[in-house]
């Protein structure tokens, strides 16, 4: 048994979202799908200072979490932002920190 399996699942959650937040090569990949306000098709390693098979590997931990969506058309893959996915993991998050925001500190 995974001892992450003990918590709670909106925890869990929030740290697999947290995981994948914390590369800036995430970051940057979301951000330029944001910027971008289209769906990018090609290789988004002409825009991220980074190697294809790098920028691949980012792009699927993005995908596997569903902050993003690929698209196969023809040869290529058309990526965009999955606004409803998030969506959900800013309310996730909102609500954990407004939560812990709330509590009175008593030191």
């Amino acid at each position: 048994m995974n001892k992450s399996e003990h918590f709670d699942e909106s925890l869990q959650d929030i740290a697999k979202f947290s995981r994948v937040l914390s590369h800036p090569a995430r970051l940057a990949i979301l951000k330029f799908l944001a910027e971008a306000e289209t769906c990018i098709s090609g290789d988004i390693s002409d825009f991220i200072p980074l190697g294809r098979t790098t920028v691949s590997q980012h792009l699927k931990e993005l995908r596997d979490l569903g902050l993003i969506k690929g698209e196969i058309d023809g040869l290529k893959i058309n990526y965009c932002l999955n606004s409803l996915k998030i969506k959900e993991y800013l309310q996730l998050f909102d609500s954990f920190f407004n939560e812990i925001q709330a509590s009175e500190i008593k030191c």
